[in-house]
C-alpha cells in the first residue's frame, strides 16, 4: 500500500473552449470533459493518448494557464482558485513545453532565458547569485558554462529542452507538468532526456504528471498511466498493470501497436485496428465517446456515460461492458 501523501488531486476538471460557427452562434468544444486524478508526491503520472485527445489541455489547465470551465484543483490541501493562491502554485508547479524550439525566446542568452522565472519571482538578491543559480541549474541538465551566453538558435533540439527543463527547476519547484518533452526529438536523444528526468526526480524529490502519446516512454518513466479519448478518461492504474493488462477497448488497441523487439513475440501478437475517424470534439457521440470506433459496442453504449469505476484494487475504467469483454 502506497503511503505518500497526495499533492495534486484534480477533481472534475472541465475545460470548454466556444467556438464561433457564424451568424452569431458559438458551440462549446468540450476539450477536457470532467477529469479527476490524483498524483502522489514523488510519484510520475503518465498521461497518454491519441492526438486531439485533450492531454495538453488537461496539463495547462491544470496550471491554469487556461482558466477551467469548472471542477477544483487542489494543491498539497488548498485549492487554487484566487489570484494570489495561482501566483503561490506557480511556484511551486511549472512546465516543460512540448516544442523546444518555439519555447525559446530567441532573442534571449540562456542565462537570461533560464534566469526568467527567477527575475518574475524576485527570487535573487544579487547578480551574483542570479548567476551562481543560473550555472547551479545548468550543471543539473548537463549544460556546460560556456554555454551561458550563447542563444537558443546555436543549439540542437536536445541541447534546447535541456534548457527548457533548466527553465522549469529555476524557481525550486515539487511538481512539474511535462507535456510530451521527447516527442520532437531523435530517439537517441529521447532516452538521454527520459533518464535525465529519472535522475532529477530522485535528486530533488519531484513529482511528474508526464504527458506523451508514445507508450514505451510513458511506461519506462510512470508509476501509474492514465489512458485519454476524446475529452475523458477512459482507464487508470499502475504501469505494469495497464501494460500487460488492459482493460479498456481503447487502452487494448493503443497498447497493441507498441513494437516489440522480439520477433517471434511481435508475429504472435495481433494487432487491433480501430476503423472510422476519431470524431471531433466538437460534435462528441452520445453515451460512450469511444462506442463509434468500439467492436464491443452495443445499443446501451449509446445512451449513457460509463463511470469511472474502480473494477480492481486501483485499476480505474469507464466502460458498461469491461467484466464481459476481459
Amino acid at each position: 500500500m502506497d503511503e505518500r501523501k497526495t499533492l495534486v488531486d484534480v477533481q472534475h476538471l472541465k475545460e470548454y473552449f466556444n467556438i464561433n460557427m457564424g451568424m452569431f452562434k458559438s458551440r462549446p468544444l468540450k476539450a477536457v470533459d470532467d477529469v479527476s486524478f490524483q498524483i502522489k508526491r514523488g510519484e510520475t503520472l503518465g498521461l497518454v493518448g491519441e492526438s486531439g485527445c485533450g492531454k495538453t489541455t488537461v496539463g495547462r489547465t491544470l496550471l491554469h494557464l487556461y482558466q477551467p470551465t469548472s471542477g477544483k484543483v487542489i494543491y498539497d490541501g488548498a485549492e487554487i482558485k484566487t489570484k494570489a493562491s495561482i501566483r503561490e502554485f506557480r511556484k511551486k508547479a511549472t512546465m516543460v513545453f512540448q516544442d523546444p524550439y518555439s519555447s525559446l525566446n530567441p532573442r534571449m542568452t540562456v542565462t537570461d532565458i533560464i534566469a526568467e522565472p527567477l527575475d518574475i519571482h524576485k527570487l535573487c538578491r544579487n547578480k551574483k547569485e542570479r548567476k551562481d543559480r543560473v550555472l547551479e541549474l545548468m550543471g543539473y541538465v548537463g549544460l556546460n558554462s560556456e554555454h551561458a551566453n550563447r542563444y537558443a538558435h546555436e543549439f540542437s533540439g536536445g541541447q534546447r529542452q535541456r534548457i527548457g527543463i533548466a527553465r522549469s527547476l529555476a524557481v525550486n519547484p515539487e511538481f512539474i507538468v511535462c507535456d510530451e518533452p521527447v516527442s520532437a526529438l531523435d530517439v537517441s536523444i529521447q532516452a538521454q532526456v527520459i533518464n535525465m528526468f529519472d535522475e532529477l526526480q530522485e535528486k530533488l524529490g519531484l513529482t511528474y504528471l508526464f504527458i506523451a502519446h508514445d507508450l514505451l516512454v510513458v511506461k519506462h518513466i510512470s508509476d501509474r498511466i492514465a489512458v485519454m479519448y476524446l475529452g475523458r478518461m477512459v482507464e487508470m492504474g499502475e504501469a505494469d498493470e495497464i501494460y500487460n493488462h488492459p482493460l479498456h477497448p481503447y487502452s487494448q488497441s493503443l497498447l497493441s501497436s507498441v513494437p516489440v523487439p522480439d520477433p517471434k513475440i511481435a508475429r504472435a501478437n495481433k494487432r487491433i485496428v480501430l476503423e472510422g475517424d476519431i470524431p471531433s470534439p466538437l460534435n462528441a457521440p452520445s453515451g460512450c465517446p469511444f462506442r463509434t470506433r468500439c467492436r464491443y459496442a452495443t445499443d446501451a453504449c449509446s445512451e449513457s456515460m460509463p463511470e469511472f469505476n474502480e473494477v480492481k484494487p486501483g485499476h480505474f475504467v469507464a466502460c458498461h461492458r469491461v467484466n464481459e469483454i476481459n
